[in-house]
């Protein structure tokens, strides 16, 4: 099937399943839910809902679990706005990527606020260029 149908299911579903959980869903486990991105097997057979939840991991595994409970909804609400001969069957899935990102950005600030403390292996580093400008090998080859 052609890359760019799939493409264009894809983000129709990204934006049903958003729309739906923003404005549809009264379930009170589905609060603070950020629908990122969905993928779209080839044989439209299958779709994956890539979510961010705000919140500590209970919460993100509680909200999940309702999402995933209330796929059904979500697919019937897809129904009325695609018009195709198969419906992908919806799963919904925690993306990490935010969460990783927050991490390596707090990493970066903590780096740049102690720039003299240095990581065991950025000593050596620097231990291994000292050891370079005094007592080079390669400086009594070349004399």
């Amino acid at each position: 099937m052609k890359t760019h149908r799939i493409a264009r299911i894809a983000e129709v579903i990204r934006e049903v399943a958003s729309e739906t959980i923003l404005f549809k869903m009264s379930d009170p486990r589905v609060r603070m839910v950020t629908v990122l991105r969905a993928e779209v097997s080839g044989d439209l057979q299958h779709a994956k809902i890539y979510v961010s939840v705000m919140g500590d991991e209970e919460h993100q595994k509680e909200t999940l679990r309702a999402l995933n409970g209330a796929a059904g909804f979500v697919q019937s609400q897809l129904a009325d706005r695609m018009k195709t001969r198969f419906l992908p069957v919806l799963n919904f899935v925690l993306d990490q990527g935010v969460k990783k990102s927050l991490e390596i950005s707090k990493l970066i600030q903590e780096a740049l606020a102690n720039p003299s403390k240095l990581s065991d292996s950025e000593q050596l580093e620097e231990d291994i260029e000292q050891e370079d400008s005094d007592g080079d090998p390669s400086d009594v080859a070349k004399e």
